[in-house]
């Protein structure tokens, strides 16, 4: 005997279960549609496209300096409605640069100065979210804690990179800009000691920008379990066309409040994150960071155009 049902010819015997099941496998008419949305990022130093192996007048000094990295981690991307209500933007795990809610953008080409760098770049973020209306945009610099003390040496990429590594900090460096500065010497600050401008003359050193989390507590051989100071910055922009618009992160603006011609005595040069480093603070204001005793304002860093 043979029954019909839903357009499927049932021999008797057959569980009505089975039937359910294929139906249930069937696409819903009322499945949410996702789309595709590729937020595009570009790196500048002012009007200027970033390059490396460039030379350009950086900081309060203008100070003659050449591009030798520019790379960063973004996570927890996601689009903002009217309403201000945020839907996570669900990343592609293509294998290289987007792994769980994190992406890497790498404006570097390893030509020039960039000789630490890798040949690709990379200057988009890609994922999908449901179908809806959408007008703003939120992303965090950063990596996550749960994923900032894993194994870089075990890690999937972009995670393996170890020149994005602190060995020392057993973190990652959520931003690696270097820069030389293009002079026989560096300036190093002395305070109440050497010449009657309290300065005097060392050796001149790339000028590096590595933003990561400090303080971070670690027991023996085991990660950290909290870190004193996060160092993400949260980046929130409430017009944004994922269609037109492009995040652009400006050099020029990051260092607007740093002399790149000097440098704390006694830290390395440039900005490792430390709270004891004042050739941090300008920086940390600019990534709308807190930085000692100095509370977190807007961040400059990022725009949109």
């Amino acid at each position: 005997m043979h029954k019909q049902l839903i357009g499927i010819t049932l021999t008797s015997g057959v569980a009505l279960g089975g039937v359910l099941a294929l139906t249930a496998q069937q696409p819903s008419a009322r499945a949410i549609a996702s789309q595709t949305v590729t937020i595009n990022f570009a790196a500048q130093v002012g009007d200027e496209a970033f390059a490396c192996g460039e030379t350009y007048s950086l900081g309060s000094a203008d100070t003659p300096a050449t591009a030798m990295d520019f790379r960063f981690y973004v996570s927890q991307v996601a689009l903002l409605d009217a309403d201000g209500n945020e839907t996570p933007l669900v990343l592609q795990q293509d294998g290289k640069w987007q792994h769980q809610d994190v992406a890497l953008l790498d404006f570097e080409n390893r030509t020039g100065a960039c000789a630490n760098g890798t040949p690709e770049t990379r200057t988009q973020v890609v994922g999908s979210v449901p179908a809806g209306d959408y007008i703003g945009l939120k992303f965090t610099l950063g990596v996550p804690f749960n994923l900032n003390h894993i194994d870089s040496t075990l890690a999937p990429s972009p995670l393996n990179l170890t020149a994005m590594w602190w060995n020392w900090n057993f973190g990652y460096k959520f931003a690696r800009i270097d820069l030389m500065p293009t002079m026989d010497m560096a300036r190093v600050r002395h305070e109440g000691h050497g010449s009657g401008h309290g300065e005097h003359s060392a050796q001149s050193q790339a000028f590096a920008i590595h933003l990561g989390s400090v303080g971070c507590q670690m027991d023996a051989a085991e990660a950290p379990v909290v870190c004193s100071i996060p160092n993400r910055s949260e980046v929130v922009f409430t017009s944004f066309d994922p269609a037109e618009d492009v995040v652009v992160a400006d050099l020029a603006a990051l260092l607007g409040g740093t002399n790149l011609s000097e440098n704390e005595e006694n830290t390395a040069v440039g900005c490792m994150s430390s709270p004891d480093d004042s050739d941090c603070a300008g920086i940390m204001q600019s990534l709308g960071l807190p930085f000692n005793e100095q509370p977190a304002t807007g961040q400059n860093f990022f725009t949109v155009e």
